[in-house]
């Protein structure tokens, strides 16, 4: 008589969900802010130079990250950097070049976002972070990423300005929102596929509004920070983080491990 196998475990290339990838989440993120400001604004190349910069090289590392046969915590989040930095271009060209303004740019990328979640779902039977094993569901996941990305800029943008609160006021604002996120995640247990997204795009315009709040003028509510040393800064914090800090990929028993 056969014994029952145990459910094969697989490695992801995505890092375990733990306090180690928010850290590095939320300064990748305000990386990309005062990152992709240098090259549109200090480098004054443009928001569309920018898009076209930061898109090729995010696609680039996109092939690279999908062709990688195990996770690499600099590929990862050179990735991540890189999409946050085209999110910052993309939501600024939107916003200002296109002319649709802070509300229009971010609900048409809102838009995008859910229609992307809902293709993924419809398309594999999950958005789980945990069931990314394999190329098509890491395209998914990475489409998702860069529309968060770019979502979470015009999120800051129209909080800070539209919505009259400044930068400090909205990086409160969206600390508040994680700080919740947070606690529905200690005492509900409400989707923690839900959470991750909502705590992953809320993340990005923290992010934002810190890197705004560091590299705008003083007359705009910031504190006039070098745009150049503020990102090398926040590179040398996130590397720093990448080399001291634990890095594993998650890992999928059976293939039905839940986020």
């Amino acid at each position: 008589m056969s014994t029952p196998q145990a459910p094969a475990v697989s490695a992801s290339k995505v890092p375990e969900i733990v306090l180690t990838f928010w850290i590095i989440k939320i300064a990748a993120t305000t990386l990309g802010e005062t990152g992709g400001d240098t090259v549109t604004m200090t480098m004054n190349l443009g928001y569309l130079a920018g898009t076209a910069i930061f898109a090729s090289l995010l696609v680039g590392l996109v092939w690279w990250q999908v062709s990688a046969a195990r996770f690499h915590p600099f590929l990862y989040w050179a990735t991540i950097v890189a999409s946050t930095t085209a999110g910052t271009t993309m939501a600024d060209f939107a916003d200002r070049s296109l002319g649709i303004g802070y509300t229009g740019g971010s609900a048409l990328l809102l838009a995008c976002l859910l229609g992307t979640l809902a293709l993924w779902y419809w398309s594999m039977g999950s958005v789980s972070v945990a069931k990314i094993a394999s190329p098509k569901a890491e395209i998914f996941y990475w489409v998702t990423i860069t529309f968060s990305q770019t979502l979470g800029t015009a999120l800051g943008d129209w909080i800070a300005d539209s919505g009259g609160l400044g930068y400090e006021g909205g990086a409160i604002v969206f600390a508040l929102g994680l700080a919740v996120l947070v606690a529905l995640y200690c005492w509900t247990r409400i989707s923690r596929v839900f959470l991750f997204w909502a705590a992953f795009i809320l993340t990005r315009p923290l992010g934002a509004t810190v890197g705004d709040l560091l590299d705008k003028p003083h007359d705009k509510g910031g504190l006039d920070f070098s745009r150049p040393l503020a990102s090398l800064v926040l590179a040398v914090f996130i590397v720093g983080c990448i080399v001291l800090l634990p890095q594993r990929a998650g890992r999928h028993p059976g293939g039905d491990l839940e986020n």
